[in-house]
């Protein structure tokens, strides 16, 4: 399926963490990984290797003021990583997990959500996007409930 775009934070969000500047402006800790697969950029949408450094900050993946406009802790590399840009491909990071899906319309406001193996997430990435009040979805890992992406038609 080549329908969706997986969108991660965005270049300026994980530059701003590694010089200490989040919105909120909230404490930014500094994480070693001790376990593989275990701790999640969402700028690479790699998972980091043991041994590797990363940032946990604050963050909201929402653009307007709403009611579930919530934010929510992430993990960014603490030096610099590509940013994912691989249009209808689906990142091993969201394969190995269990994801909750959350479709919202134009004003932000869920419409639609559901649980999927990550191995099996196109099938309902398709049904969500295919209803014409979806206008994005979000993937979050189940278990902990974090933020892992947003995903969106391919335009």
């Amino acid at each position: 399926m080549s329908s969706f775009r997986i969108i991660p934070l965005s270049e300026a969000a994980a530059s701003s963490a590694r010089a200490g500047q989040t919105e909120p402006a909230q404490a930014v800790d500094s994480v070693i990984a001790d376990e593989a697969h275990a701790f999640p950029c969402r700028h690479c949408l790699t998972d980091a290797a043991p041994g590797e450094k990363l940032l946990l900050l604050p963050h909201s993946p929402f653009e307007q003021v709403g009611p579930y406009a919530e934010v929510g802790p992430i993990f960014v590399h603490a030096d610099a990583c590509p940013r994912w840009e691989r249009p209808g491909e689906i990142p091993d990071q969201l394969r190995r997990r269990l994801l909750a899906l959350r479709g919202y319309d134009a004003r932000e406001r869920m419409v639609a959500a559901d649980v999927v193996d990550g191995r099996e997430l196109e099938t309902l990435l398709s049904k969500l996007l295919a209803r014409p009040e979806v206008e994005f979805v979000h993937a979050r890992f189940a278990r902990p409930g974090c933020f892992a992406c947003r995903i969106e038609r391919a335009t």
